[in-house]
């Protein structure tokens, strides 16, 4: 049995990790501060999930505060870590940069000493293609230069991946950073474009559509995600940089399109202007996760919205 923190993981991806790291087996330590990002609640509901499982164990803090980090890692030496609390968001950022920087920086360096004072085999780190920029050519491999952040949360971002480079280079820690193509899936975060799009659809509000509906993502379901946090967390591979992507991008018209056609209405849409710190398209190379990770993302977008438009029905419009 091997015993893993996770950071974050009361959180959507966190949760869902949790669960699949339990169910394997393995020794959970569930880190959160359970921030007021968004509801507090969702995240407790989420925790709650997991608690009484075997080998699971949830405690409330802050990746920011040393001491407690300390007392953490004293009790119950993990072996690895999942690092995900962070300060998400690409227009918050541009409100609170400075929250970001504390969070998102200073906090995995909190981590990363932890982890050279503790000996932890292995680090991997949830990172973002928001760290890609606005840039045109498709799709967008790890060798691509990414000098150019164009909001705080993937400056950020991209700073706490070189730090991972620099403690891997100073002390040998095993570090992989994992780039994250707009997860979604249940327990979805409520201000992401899947759970905006199905609530306005649902409640009949105005659905912002941000722009013209050309703009693309490459849309990645949870399970896809999990599997391959799971396989980075068991394989530690010195210093990598791995996109983890479905490799398949979906324009926005038609994304509108198909939560009116699994909630069964119109949307009200009302274009309104891109705003600061968007990118126009991401679209994920997998190539490195297959070789590396023998990632194979297996849920086609048009499965997963369902899925997602499932438990939206059942766990929030019928509350």
């Amino acid at each position: 049995m091997t015993s893993i923190l996770v950071t974050g993981g009361a959180g959507f991806i966190g949760s869902h990790t949790v669960q699949a790291l339990l169910d394997r087996g393995d020794t959970v330590i569930c880190l959160d501060n359970f921030n007021d990002y968004y509801s507090p609640q969702r995240k407790y509901q989420n925790a709650a999930l997991s608690l009484g499982r075997p080998g699971y164990t949830l405690i409330e803090g802050d990746v920011r505060d040393q001491d407690a980090l300390q007392a953490l890692f004293e009790a119950h030496r993990p072996q690895r870590i999942v690092h995900i609390a962070a300060m998400a968001g690409v227009r918050y950022s541009i409100e609170h940069p400075h929250l970001y920087e504390s969070v998102n920086v200073g906090g995995t360096l909190n981590i990363l000493e932890m982890a050279r004072r503790y000996n932890v085999e292995n680090v991997v780190f949830a990172s973002t293609s928001s760290i890609y920029g606005a840039r045109q050519a498709i799709p967008f491999n790890e060798a691509d230069r990414v000098d150019w952040p164009v909001s705080p949360y993937a400056a950020t971002k991209r700073a706490a991946e070189l730090l991972g480079y620099t403690y891997h280079h100073l002390y040998g820690l095993n570090f992989t950073a994992l780039r994250f193509f707009t997860v979604y899936g249940p327990r979805g975060r409520p201000d992401m474009a899947p759970y905006l799009f199905t609530e306005a659809v649902f409640k009949g509000t105005d659905l912002k559509m941000f722009g013209d509906g050309s703009s693309s993502r490459d849309y990645t379901y949870i399970d896809d995600i999990v599997q391959g946090v799971l396989a980075a967390v068991d394989r530690p591979l010195g210093y990598e940089i791995i996109n983890l992507g479905n490799n398949r991008t979906i324009c926005l018209r038609d994304f509108i399109a198909l939560v009116e056609r699994l909630v069964g209405k119109k949307a009200r849409v009302v274009q309104v202007p891109m705003p600061p710190g968007d990118v126009p398209r991401t679209c994920a190379d997998i190539g490195k996760a297959q070789r590396l990770l023998d990632y194979n993302p297996q849920t086609p977008f048009e499965t997963g919205l369902a899925r997602f438009v499932d438990w939206y029905r059942a766990e929030v419009a019928a509350q």
